[in-house]
Formats: C-alpha cells, structure tokens, sequence
C-alpha cells in the first residue's frame, strides 16, 4: 500500500495517529447506527436500550484507574494498537451477544476499551507535536469526524444489501483491522522518561527504595490544581459538545418552529462547523497560541448561543449553534496536549472528565429542560462553554510558535 512507503517522518506518524482516531469515530458509530437492529434482536425496551448506552458510557468513565496503569506499564504505542484492535473484536462480540445480559457486559467492554484508545492516541497526537514542533492535533480529532461519517455511509450501503448485523460488523471489524495495520507503520516509539545517572557508589538496597518510593509517589498522587483546572475545562468543554449534538434537533422543531425536515439541520450545522474548524485549528494555534484559541473560541461559542436564544427563530439559532461548532471545536485538542505535558497520569484523567461530559451533559440537559424549558437547558450549554472561557485563563498553554513539549512526557515508565 501507498502510505506504508510515505517517507517524511512527521507525515507518517501523523498518518498513522489519524488512523487511529479514525477507527474510533468509526467503532463508535458503526455500533450506534445499528441500536435498532440491536433492539430487535434482542428484544429490548426503549429503557433497556438506554442502560445499554449507559453501559458503554460507565465503563469509560470509571476505567482511569486501568488506563492509567496501562499507559505505564505498556505506554502509548502498544495500548494504542491493543485497545484499537479489541474494539474490533467487540464488534463481533455484539453482533454475537445471546441475550441482554452479555450484551451489557460487552459494551462495558467497549467503553474501557475506548478510554484506553482515547488516552493512547492523544498521548501520540500531544508528542507528535512535541517531538517534530508541528502543530497537528486538531486535525487529528477531524479524523474522528471522518470515521463517524464513513461509518454511517457504510451502515447505509449494508442496510441495503443485508438487515444482518453479524455481517454488517463482520465487514466493520475488517476495515479496523485495516485502520490498524495503517496505524501500526508509523507510531511513535515511547521514551524512557530521562533519568539521573546512577551513582556507582550507590547500594542495590538504597536504589530499591528509592524505586519503591517513586511508585507509591506514582500510585498516591494527588492531582495539581493545573490538571484540576484541565479536567473541569475538559468536562464542561464536552457537556457542550455533546449536549449540542443530541439536543439541537429537537430545540429547533420545538422551539424555533422548524419543519421536521429541517430540524436535522441543527447536527449538520454544529458537525460541520467542528470539521471545518478542526480543519484549520493547528494553523490558529501556531499563530495565537493554544490559550487565546480556546479563550476565544469557548467565548464565541457561549455569548453566540446566549444571542441566538435571546433572539428566537431558526436563522438566528443555525447561526448561534455555528458559533458553537466553530468555537468549542478547538477546546479538546488544546486541552489534550496541555494534559499530555504534564504526565500521562494527568492525561488519562483529563480524558475520563471528557468521557464523563459527554455522558453527563445530554442528560443534565434533559434534566433542565424538564423542570423548566429546553431554552433554559441550552442557556445551560451557553454557560458551560463559558466556564470553559473561564478556565482557560487558569491553564498554562503552549506560547504559539512554540513546541508543546510533550513527547518526552510520552513515557510508560
């Protein structure tokens, strides 16, 4: 194949970290487009189906503790390539699953699994920047985008050929096989963190103790203000994210008068943005620096939805939940290789604060609306990106034209 030769260092092990965002927005969304099928094979209820999601979302909210003695033990490269490669075997597992229960258990599975993935590729991204002093990580998370959209073009062109899910995973878990190899080409090698020479006179006893105590230092840390004031951007940065997405459809034909036809335009509108954005972000980044993108983009994202809340009607919404997609598309990656830079400790508990948004915004969203009205539950969304504005200015960001210093962070020792 064409990209195992390409030859350009950066290119290549940029190549190969997109491979791996990819298979996860791919993974992720070839098994969320079948829910249906799934529910009927399984003969489920609707409430059934929402524990089922819930599953997958509990097992990467609560699999810190795992990823984060992964990451030291096997460090980014190979449980990037491991984790990768089970998600395409839990493909074939749900298609198999017997009944609810097993279900369950498999797409618990999944959501460890993708908290591994998800910390392993943006340790690659943060040192990819690093080490080659290229901004790349927006770009990277637009391939998640990309592998969300081949999922669903795929599920379309299966559900026309067959109504079986066993094939239709069977031909997904091939192409993550496929992703995997590609990643497999061109993955940076994690470093041994740089150490102080050992001092000859130093006795095998006294260094035993100074390891041991280096690892209950590892295992009882306490997390920085830094990485707290992280892992509350991250969370509110994705509430935002993912709230606009499951609740944008139903704002605009409850709330702005759309037609049911145009009510789906309100995901196109945001998920567009986010590509677009993501797209173009690195260039942002190396020009204002990663601090003033997030600064600025969270800014517009929470001041545009508020205007277009307070304006009422579907233009004014479209172009308010432009801003957001355009504004709130840069805050993950940013706040990624900021974690990376200060361990993969920090970093896995960044990431699982990001899964926890996601999977507590739609809901808490819900929850707003119900007890007053879903423009309250959006002014809720308008006021997380502001919190994420507000964190910004407490996070210490890369300068622009910078490295983000993060490879050498890359390290499972």
């Amino acid at each position: 194949m064409r990209v195992l030769r390409v030859r350009d260092p950066f290119h290549r092990g940029q190549l190969a970290i997109a491979a791996l965002f990819c298979a996860l927005g791919f993974q992720y969304a070839t098994w969320a487009a079948r829910i249906p099928a799934l529910k009927s094979d399984l003969g489920l209820t609707a409430a059934e189906v929402g524990v089922l999601l819930m599953a997958a979302g509990v097992g990467a909210a609560v699999s810190f503790p795992l990823v984060a003695a992964l990451m030291r033990r096997l460090g980014s490269q190979r449980l990037a390539l491991l984790s990768a490669l089970a998600l395409a075997l839990v493909l074939l597992a749900l298609a198999a699953a017997p009944n609810y229960p097993v279900a369950l258990l498999v797409m618990c599975v999944d959501g460890v699994l993708v908290g591994c993935l998800n910390v392993a590729m943006n340790a690659q991204g943060a040192a990819l920047e690093g080490r080659y002093e290229r901004n790349a990580m927006a770009r990277l998370h637009a391939t998640f985008s990309a592998g969300s959209l081949l999922a669903a073009l795929l599920a379309s062109g299966m559900n026309a050929v067959t109504s079986a899910v066993a094939a239709h995973f069977g031909a997904a878990a091939a192409l993550l096989l496929l992703l995997v190899v590609v990643a497999r080409t061109g993955l940076l090698a994690d470093e041994p963190a740089a150490g102080k020479p050992e001092k000859a006179e130093e006795t095998e006893e006294a260094e035993a103790s100074r390891e041991a105590g280096k690892k209950r230092a590892r295992k009882w840390a306490v997390p920085s203000a830094l990485t707290l004031w992280m892992c509350v951007a991250m969370a509110f940065g994705t509430v935002t994210e993912g709230a606009m997405n499951d609740w944008s459809a139903l704002y605009l034909e409850e709330v702005a008068d759309a037609s049911e036809g145009l009510a789906p335009l309100g995901i196109a509108v945001v998920s567009g943005m986010m590509v677009v954005a993501r797209l173009f972000a690195d260039g942002w980044r190396s020009r204002f620096g990663d601090g003033r993108v997030v600064l600025l983009g969270s800014a517009l994202a929470g001041v545009g939805l508020l205007l277009a809340l307070v304006s009422g009607g579907l233009v004014p919404a479209l172009i308010g939940f432009a801003c957001v997609g355009l504004g709130i598309a840069a805050v993950t990656p940013c706040v990624y290789v900021a974690a990376a830079g200060q361990g993969s400790d920090s970093l896995t508990l960044v990431a699982a604060m990001g899964t926890t948004g996601l999977l507590a915004g739609p809901p808490l969203i819900g929850f707003i609306a119900h007890a007053s009205s879903l423009v309250w539950g959006f002014a809720a969304v308008a006021a997380s990106a502001l919190v994420v504005a507000a964190c910004s200015t407490r996070i210490r960001w890369t300068p622009a034209g910078q490295p983000s210093g993060a490879a050498e962070q890359l390290s499972h020792t």
